[in-house]
């Protein structure tokens, strides 16, 4: 008797259970074959991404101001990350008293038009700047929120827009980076505490990281999402019709529902616009692999991919971090990358005056000189079947190991790079050999023959090639070259 009447108490449990699981997942099978659908679409507008090879990142904000400091401490004594644009995570700074840096924001020394032409001069293609970070501050002006860099600062103007109008005159193509989970202003405890309950129920561990636990706003995430962020996504997109990359970032507490309806609410406005796998839910049109990281030769991406750098160890500007990377290693982080098939953008972050520290300037004109030289072997390239041939080899694995051990690598004039492009094969050397001879052992007549060499930038190049491979005299102009320079290999048919 006191078995059946458990079965009657615990059957319409078990079935409500099955039918709720079952539910979810026909639910979740309905938003991968609608994001599959729409994603396949975006076939063409991918492949000009993969093309475009380097661009810059922006990360602007109200953090510019403390610049790694709060209150006379450091942020490697607080807790937390310590990039400068996390210091309100960090100092634990309730959301009234950093709301109040607005009112100190006033970078009379920004200049849309002098940042961009900077970085068509390095030879970047496109530009993305953070156009709400996860403070919740707007860098324009936001009908949704007056907490914006138009209403709220002194300085009244609006950096995106000048930014998206420096892109379009100049010939940028513009992205947008939008922190759609978190949001410290707004975003409650971006549903840490709802998806925590979920999870102990089920035995999993919950990350408390990027949430705000020390000052919550008082309205329910669902709220932040319907009444902030998704009216800030449309809105952005509706000012600024031609962009054509959204990142988003730091998805950890969201469901595949939420991801996806960010993914929708962009499709619908404009269906031609890429989206970061940041999205969260494996429903990013391409891959990150992570902060500063430079993939191994193991790890491939099924989806096109690009490496986001710092052009030091923040982010946002910190104003005791002057650990700037040389042309030498950005080069390096370039080529690497576009060997394996990526794309680079590389990170500024201006000061709270608006303007660009001076080592980021005198780097990236060094890089626009190799770039305008070498251009051919980097934009539209792919990767070769040899990705890199010489004794250097250094692993770059995320912020913090490049942070703690520097950047150790010698390059030596035995190391050459190898991209492709309209069966054609190009060589990339970041050092010239004192004798003005090199040999590059891929390149042997056992594969295919080579049909002629130029030096890109200068011309023809005397070669001979053999079993044990290609062998190219470098004339005089070639060896004064700081930084190196790259071959176009012409195969024969």
């Amino acid at each position: 008797m006191i078995r059946k009447f458990l079965f009657y108490l615990i059957f319409p449990a078990l079935v409500f259970a099955l039918f709720v699981n079952n539910s979810v997942s026909a639910q979740t099978d309905t938003v991968m074959k609608e994001w599959e659908k729409m994603n396949r679409a975006k076939v063409r507008t991918l492949q000009s991404f993969q093309d475009q090879k380097f661009g810059m990142f922006i990360h602007w904000g109200l953090y510019a101001i403390p610049g790694g400091i709060w209150k006379g401490k450091k942020m490697e004594e607080m807790g937390g990350p310590h990039v400068a644009e996390w210091i309100q995570l960090a100092a634990r700074i309730p959301r009234k008293e950093y709301a109040e840096l607005a009112a100190q924001f006033n970078p009379v020394s920004f200049n849309a038009d002098g940042i961009v032409k900077m970085a068509k001069l390095a030879g970047m293609k496109y530009l993305v700047i953070t156009a709400k970070h996860h403070d919740g501050f707007a860098m324009y002006k936001s009908a949704v929120s007056p907490f914006n860099v138009v209403e709220a600062t002194p300085f009244r103007r609006d950096v995106v827009a000048e930014l998206y109008n420096a892109c379009q005159k100049n010939g940028l193509a513009f992205g947008i980076y939008y922190s759609h989970n978190i949001d410290w202003a707004d975003g409650s405890d971006a549903q840490y505490k709802k998806t925590k309950e979920a999870n102990d129920r089920a035995g999993k561990k919950t990350s408390t990281f990027g949430a705000n636990l020390w000052d919550p706003s008082q309205n329910t995430y669902e709220e932040y999402l319907s009444k902030k962020a998704v009216p800030q996504v449309k809105e952005l997109l509706r000012r600024f019709p031609a962009t054509k990359y959204v990142w988003f970032d730091m998805p950890e507490l969201m469901t595949k529902e939420q991801s996806f309806l960010f993914y929708k609410t962009v499709w619908d406005i404009n269906p031609k616009i890429i989206i970061t796998e940041r999205i969260g839910n494996g429903l990013g049109d391409y891959a990150i692999p992570g902060d500063n990281k430079i993939p191994s030769e193991n790890e491939v991406y099924a989806k096109p991919w690009e490496t986001v750098g710092t052009f030091n160890n923040s982010w946002g500007y910190k104003s005791y971090d002057h650990d700037w990377k040389s042309p030498d290693e950005l080069l390096y982080w370039l080529v690497e990358i576009v060997s394996k098939g990526g794309n680079y953008m590389l990170n500024i972050g201006p000061r709270a005056d608006g303007s660009v520290p001076q080592p980021v300037i005198e780097n990236l004109k060094e890089i626009g000189a190799w770039m305008e030289k070498n251009h051919e072997a980097i934009y539209g390239a792919s990767k070769w079947k040899v990705t890199h041939e010489g004794p250097s080899d250094y692993k770059i694995t995320d912020t913090e190991q490049r942070q703690k051990e520097g950047f150790k690598l010698t390059v030596t004039p035995e190391d050459f790079w190898f991209t492709q492009k309209d069966g054609n094969v190009y060589v990339i050397a970041l050092k010239v050999p004192a004798e003005g001879k090199v040999h590059i052992r891929s390149l042997g007549s056992a594969a295919r023959q080579v049909k002629s060499v130029t030096i890109q930038g200068l011309g023809p190049a005397r070669f001979r090639q053999s079993s044990n491979g290609l062998s190219v005299t470098l004339p005089d102009p070639v060896l004064k070259r700081a930084h190196g320079y790259s071959l176009k290999v012409v195969l024969k048919r």
